[in-house]
């Protein structure tokens, strides 16, 4: 009797031991499912290559829908250092765009936003406005502007309202865009080609030329925009 109780308990321990062992193959061989899975889904997206932002994917109240993912990354950046307030804001309303114009064309004035060029002529004082951006940022929706199109400067006293009379591709070393000419006016550049992988060989340059301006303040843009619309040539002419 001692010798068959032995072997009841030897034979239930080698039982539990058994289905313990085939409880642990199992568990192991779903983990090792989930994981070869996951790691698929990691082979697959990285070969899908970089996320693409949305369409209308807004950061800080800013549509990057067209932006570059590394651009997207320094603007977010950007958003934690200190800025003195911006000399204007630049819109256009043609292409959607609204961005604060900063003085200077460093790095990370160019993440936040745009930048005078340096030797161009001040915000708010005649001559030739020279405005830079990064074509894979604020300034990516300069490809679908065309001549006619209003561009406003707007700043705490007044809106000056431009009028894109030209638009060119140049070389990096032609300044002659820059210049001023008879007419108050505003040259935004940026490089060339947009989708460009690498430093982009080319400028872009958008040249608008003043068509008048109004004290700035509640209402007065709306007002403005409707005054110089009616003044508009290409609109009479319509």
């Amino acid at each position: 009797m001692s010798l068959m109780r032995s072997l009841e308990r030897v034979s239930m321990v080698v039982g539990i031991a058994l289905v313990g062992f085939y409880l642990g193959v199992r568990i192991q061989g779903e983990l090792s499912s989930r994981l070869a899975v996951l790691a698929f889904q990691e082979v697959q997206a990285k070969s899908a290559g970089p996320k693409a932002a949305s369409e209308n994917e807004t950061v800080d109240g800013v549509n990057v829908g067209l932006w570059s993912e590394s651009r997207i990354a320094a603007f977010k950046q950007s958003l934690a250092q200190h800025f003195r307030p911006p000399e204007a804001v630049l819109r256009i309303p043609s292409i959607h765009l609204e961005v604060p114009v900063f003085d200077g064309t460093n790095d990370l004035i160019l993440n936040r936003g745009v930048g005078r060029i340096s030797g161009t002529a001040r915000v708010g004082m005649p001559g030739n406005i020279g405005i830079a951006g990064h074509r894979d940022g604020f300034f990516r929706g300069l490809k679908d502007i065309h001549t006619g199109d209003t561009l406003m400067l707007v700043t705490p006293n007044k809106t000056e309202k431009y009028v894109v009379d030209d638009i060119q591709i140049v070389s990096p070393d032609d300044v002659g865009v820059l210049k001023s000419g008879p007419v108050s006016s505003l040259t935004l550049v940026t490089c060339y080609p947009f989708y460009f992988v690498g430093s982009a060989p080319r400028r872009y340059i958008v040249h608008a030329s003043l068509f008048g301006s109004a004290p700035s303040g509640a209402g007065a843009d709306k007002q403005f925009t409707s005054k110089l619309s009616s003044e508009n040539p290409q609109e009479k002419a319509k």
